[in-house]
């Protein structure tokens, strides 16, 4: 551009002749211009106003420097600014207070013939996002009577009235002055942040140094109307399905205005020249596909649609330079299960290799079937991957390597590389139960390509029930989630609309490109949460002993619940046993339990009936407390020990039992009661705290005894009950009895009664080892029992001690004893044993029958061989024969 000119806009400019009082404003065009300024000896002609030439700078040389006035130059209290342009100039003479008056046209047709010294380019420009002004002053040619030391400002003020009624000195008062930096030699940059786009502003410069002012005219300028977008981003190149180029790009992010954009390409060649290639309104482009055969450069630049606006700077551009192969595009990032496919062309060094011989193979491991191939064209091949899989780590490559090669299976060193990720993410929501916010909730796996990348939660909320095919609309909104432990995220919806459908997906971006998970619509009525139910207690129900649990519902929402319990013994593993509450609007539970005399803790939870709503968290844990449900069922069976002492004619009997079991008892036992019955009917009670062992004096002849249970509901009313009778205790009406080991830790008691007239009602065993101190051991046996087997670790060296007590309702009978074991062998095996014996003893005893037989046989033949006639030997005369005959 000639540095005399002005660009056109600035020409179309309409300057306001306004009187003395009041200003003179530019309107600032949305593009660069400049500031010419005219030194005074080259327009002595013209005839200054008064105060210019006498009070202003004049030719005279100091320090050795010629100074020269400029039009432009500051008087003391007066200077004349002039815009330029090649037709004609403008100048207006400033007071100090700014205000201004216009020069005829006979004045300033004279300065339109004078010579420019210098011009200052002005460049100013906005940004919508960050909605701040910009300006670059930069000096075309240096003025001669400036110094390097001289510094640039920019001053300014806000206005919305009208400026016919403003005077200079107003817009001087309330104007805000911001210094410009030097970014290179002769070039500063100034900025004012938010800026008002849709307001005006009035501004002026100011170049300094310790003795010269320069002032441009007052400026004013909407910041909507110098809006300077950022350039497009995201240049790429694709090849479509019949061969042709696909320019592609993204768009600055504007909410102002739509944008029109201009490509430009040029060849790589001598002259680099570029060539417009069109101006549309779309992201892309699809041109010829000649470029193939040389090597381009291609920018991408954008402007305001309608109305003013400045191109923004070309975007970075693409090369496109085919060597030997080519990819479009080079690298691909895709989600599993989806299908790509890449273009190539295969040039050698002087042929390019038809379409119809190129081979496509990946990671030179596997040839692709030819059935995925499509012929572009002559010399552009395409192949399609379906369905794909996800990848398996394979060391630092995170990528599938794709090649092109020739019929010859020569592959050239380039490939395409395929990133897959696993995108197969969930998306799981709730919404809490007093309906006021949803919380959802989604995790990601270990992929390393999602280590690389950005995961954002996009949604779109619809004004009506989710769809069956949920799909992701073209307008949707991010919701910021927060990061849990263990790649989990978590994102709040608040308020919520109960009936609106809520589609979501995750949006992976990463530097290849951005995939997303599949859409998934989540209706926020469906998922509701319901609060969990409190003052859950839990008690075993008295009499029948089961668990009785109770609740108080939430009181939000007020739908209809449904209840789950859970239980289980406490202790330090539990196993939890589910109870579903099938019944709608109750608040309680029985459950039946194996153990009611068990520490049992429970805990409740509930779901709405109707949709898909997930159930509420488990309620505070209730733990049932241990009591007795009723008496205990039967008292404990007991047995007794009788010591005599001959010295004082005294015999004492020691009682001992078992305690009861928590199944008898219901659930505890706190003492037991010893009763006592003898002759002439007196009876007496004794308690025994909670003690096995009672001890009394046995005096009478017959004295019954009752051991009786005692809880905290009451006495046990079935009880044994022992007769001692020092008559009976010496019948004895046990004829035989044995004791059988089958191995150290069992042993076969079995016993023959005699003939008798009393009704044996039970059997007492006890047994004890001699060998060791230790207490008498005992059972009680039916009565029609004979033979039994008794469990306990028996040692075969030591001494044992085993008494058989018939028990009959008269009282306690003289026992059987036997010390030790028996030596009888039929009885030592156990009843497997003999049942195996047994088949083996008969064939045996048939064999040796039948072995009898024959000996018997052979041995009368024998014997009547051998012994001689006796009517011919004496010695055998009187011998009775048949009588030995009987004894074989």
């Amino acid at each position: 551009m000639n540095w005399y000119s002005i660009l056109t806009g600035f020409l179309q400019l309409n300057f306001l002749q306004m009187a003395i009082s009041h200003c003179m404003v530019y309107q600032i065009p949305p593009q660069n211009f400049e500031l010419p300024c005219v030194p005074r000896e080259k327009i002595s002609n013209f005839s200054l106003p008064a105060g210019i030439a006498e009070n202003g700078p004049t030719l005279k040389e100091e320090q050795g420097t010629n100074k020269v006035n400029a039009t432009t130059l500051v008087a003391e209290d007066c200077f004349l600014c002039c815009h330029w342009s090649e037709r004609y100039v403008n100048c207006f003479m400033y007071t100090e207070e700014m205000e201004a008056r216009t020069f005829p046209d006979s004045e300033t047709g004279a300065l339109s013939s004078q010579p420019i010294d210098s011009v200052w380019n002005v460049q100013l420009w906005t940004k919508e996002n960050t909605q701040e002004l910009f300006c670059i002053v930069e000096l075309s040619t240096k003025l001669p009577y400036l110094n390097e030391d001289f510094s640039v400002h920019l001053l300014y003020g806000l206005t919305d009235v009208s400026l016919e009624g403003t005077s200079a000195s107003s817009l001087k008062d309330n104007s805000t002055i911001t210094q410009c930096n030097a970014v290179k030699d002769h070039q500063y940059a100034c900025q004012i942040p938010s800026t008002k786009l849709n307001h005006i502003y009035i501004m002026w410069l100011e170049i300094t140094n310790s003795t010269v002012l320069l002032q441009s005219p007052l400026m004013s300028v909407k910041p909507i109307d110098i809006v300077k977008p950022e350039p497009p981003s995201c240049l790429q190149v694709e090849i479509t399905d019949i061969g042709q180029l696909k320019i592609s790009w993204s768009s600055p992010t504007s909410k102002l205005y739509p944008l029109q954009y201009e490509v430009k390409y040029f060849a790589n060649s001598t002259k680099n020249i570029f060539q417009v290639v069109e101006i549309i309104m779309e992201t892309s482009l699809v041109i010829s596909g000649a470029l193939l055969d040389s090597s381009y450069e291609i920018q991408v630049r954008c402007k305001r649609l309608y109305g003013p606006g400045l191109w923004s700077d070309w975007s970075t551009s693409y090369s496109m330079n085919l060597q030997d192969v080519m990819y479009f595009p080079p690298r691909i990032l895709a989600s599993v299960g989806t299908n790509v496919s890449f273009y190539c062309a295969y040039k050698t060094k002087d042929r390019i290799i038809p379409s119809k011989k190129i081979a496509w193979w990946l990671n030179l491991a596997k040839e692709i079937p030819r059935s995925q191939y499509t012929l572009v064209n002559n010399y552009i091949s395409k192949v399609t991957l379906v369905n794909l899989k996800a990848m398996k780590p394979g060391g630092k490559f995170l990528f599938n390597a794709l090649y092109c090669c020739n019929e010859n299976k020569e592959c050239n060193h380039r490939y395409a590389e395929l990133y897959i990720i696993d995108v197969n993410i969930s998306i799981t929501c709730e919404t809490y139960g007093n309906l006021q916010k949803m919380t959802c909730r989604w995790s990601t796996n270990t992929d390393p390509l999602l280590s690389e990348s950005s995961l954002l939660l996009r949604y779109y909320r619809s004004d009506v029930y989710c769809s069956e095919t949920p799909t992701m609309p073209s307008y949707s909104e991010v919701k910021e989630c927060d990061s849990q432990r263990n790649n989990f995220y978590e994102c709040i919806f608040q308020p919520i609309y109960l009936l609106s459908g809520y589609t979501m997906w995750i949006e992976i971006k990463h530097s290849l490109g951005t995939v997303t998970s599949e859409p998934v619509c989540i209706l926020p009525k469906e998922v509701v949460k319901p609060f969990s139910p409190s003052r859950v207690k839990a008690e075993i129900t008295g009499e029948v002993g089961l668990l009785n649990v109770s609740w108080t519902n939430p009181e939000l929402p007020k739908n209809d619940l449904q209840f789950q319990i859970r239980y289980a013994i406490n202790g330090t593993e539990i196993s939890w046993e589910m109870q579903e509450v099938s019944s709608l609007f109750v608040s309680s539970a029985n459950i039946e339990v194996q153990d009611p005399c068990a520490v049992y803790i429970v805990q409740v939870r509930c779901t709405v009936t109707e949709g898909v709503g997930s159930w509420s968290d488990w309620s505070r844990p209730a733990y049932t407390v241990v009591k007795d449900i009723k008496a205990p069922l039967r008292g404990p069976e007991f047995w007794r020990a009788v010591n005599e002492d001959p010295i004082r004619n005294e015999k004492n009997v020691t009682l001992f039992w078992k305690p009861l079991m928590k199944n008898l008892s219901l659930c505890s036992v706190l003492d037991y009661m010893v009763e006592h019955y003898i002759s002439r009917n007196v009876t007496w009670s004794e308690y025994v705290e909670n003690d096995s062992t009672y001890t009394f004096s046995w005096t009478e002849d017959l004295h019954i005894v009752k051991v009786v249970a005692i809880n905290s509901v009451g006495a046990s009313s079935v009880n044994s009950v022992l007769t001692l009778s020092k008559q009976m205790s010496t019948v004895n009406v046990v004829k035989y009895l044995s004791v059988y080991p089958v191995n150290s830790s069992c042993v076969i008691v079995s016993w023959v009664l005699s003939p008798m007239t009393y009704s044996v009602t039970s059997f007492v065993i006890e047994w004890i080892n001699l060998s060791e101190e230790e207490q008498i051991k005992w059972i009680i046996i039916h009565s029609d029992v004979r033979k039994c087997h008794i469990f306990d670790n028996f040692i075969p060296v030591d001494k044992y001690r085993f008494s058989l007590y018939p028990i009959i309702h008269e009282g306690v009978m003289k026992p059987a004893t036997t010390y030790g074991f028996s030596k009888d062998g039929t009885e030592k095996q156990s009843d497997v044993n003999f049942y195996v014996i047994l088949p083996l003893l008969v064939s045996c005893s048939f064999l040796l029958l039948g072995v009898l037989l024959i000996l018997h046989q052979r041995m009368k033949k024998l014997f009547w061989d051998d012994v001689p006639n006796p009517k011919n030997c004496s010695w055998a005369q009187g011998v009775n024969f048949q009588k030995r005959m009987d004894i074989l």
